[in-house]
């Protein structure tokens, strides 16, 4: 008869890519989950995955049985949370994905505030580059940017402009640039991220809605494939960054930058709070999305994270 523990074997092994992975999330060690792997393979009389040393590669019937196992999970999840509901304890494990710049600086301590109102929770954050996989493999993410997932439900976080930034310095030996034809004699520093054309600017002038704006082809001084680093190289004067409001703002306030072109527009990454939609209506989800639209917005008021 075939076990819960089989099914959450199962749905590991479809969320993580290698053997020791699916044995970490799992707290069991590799021999012993590749011994559960072989009994339950025999007690179907299937092939689930081919694994190697390092990469785990589920057959077609693996990738099946992982999805179905993981939809029954969430079913059994939610039905225990219906049953607990009157106590209003949130229990059961919790999967945010965040990008590394904003989850350290402010989803890792928001999680921490969460933790607390809600001791019974085991929560996991996972940093990444890209936020999400092609594998829905989380519960929640929050990911800075447009999204173009449309089986994913946003939440708006922050807004979150884009904004022209150098240091004092650098601006006292340089100048300032005023508009988008300065910037050819500036030195520029590139953030590349994800699969975007990072040495193309896009911007308008500020207020002016639906008109069209600019593009400018930079030829980037700096490239670095981490926005803080890129910020900080700004910093240190070593030239002009277009950095996201929510990494700039405290240099700006403390005096380490300054905006520059400040009557132009870069384009907004707004911070969102996505749930795939078969999640939507689970307790300790919702819960966490309003404690989560909640903090972004004491944040902003504040203007801190």
């Amino acid at each position: 008869m075939m076990q819960i523990e089989d099914l959450r074997l199962a749905a590991a092994l479809l969320r993580e890519s290698s053997l020791s992975a699916a044995a970490r999330s799992l707290g069991v060690t590799p021999p012993a989950l590749s011994m559960r792997l072989r009994k339950l393979e025999a007690s179907l009389g299937l092939v689930l995955a081919n694994r190697t040393s390092r990469k785990l590669h589920l057959t077609s019937e693996g990738e099946r049985f992982g999805r179905e196992a993981y939809e029954l999970l969430l079913k059994f999840d939610g039905l225990r949370e219906s049953l607990q509901r009157d106590d209003r304890r949130l229990s059961g494990t919790l999967r945010v994905a965040a990008s590394f710049g904003y989850g350290r600086t402010h989803v890792a301590p928001w999680l921490s505030r969460f933790s607390r109102l809600h001791p019974a929770l085991r929560l996991q954050l996972d940093l990444r580059e890209t936020p999400w996989p092609d594998k829905h493999d989380s519960d929640a993410v929050v990911h800075v940017g447009a999204v173009r997932d449309s089986s994913w439900v946003a939440h708006t976080l922050a807004s979150n402009e884009r904004w022209l930034c150098a240091s004092p310095g650098y601006l006292r030996e340089h100048g300032t640039p005023r508009n988008p034809a300065d910037l050819a004699y500036h030195a520029c520093i590139c953030i590349r991220e994800n699969d975007e054309d990072v040495t193309l600017w896009h911007m308008r002038p500020a207020g002016s809605g639906a008109r069209k704006g600019e593009t400018l082809r930079i030829n980037p001084a700096f490239v670095s494939n981490d926005g803080s680093v890129a910020r900080q190289w700004a910093e240190d004067g070593l030239g002009i960054v277009l950095r996201s409001q929510w990494d700039a703002a405290e240099a700006l306030a403390a005096g380490r930058l300054e905006r520059v072109m400040a009557d132009w527009e870069f384009g907004a990454a707004p911070v969102v709070v996505l749930v795939p939609t078969r999640k939507g209506r689970s307790a300790r989800v919702q819960a966490l999305v309003s404690f989560l639209v909640e903090a972004a917005g004491a944040a902003g008021r504040h203007g801190a994270g």
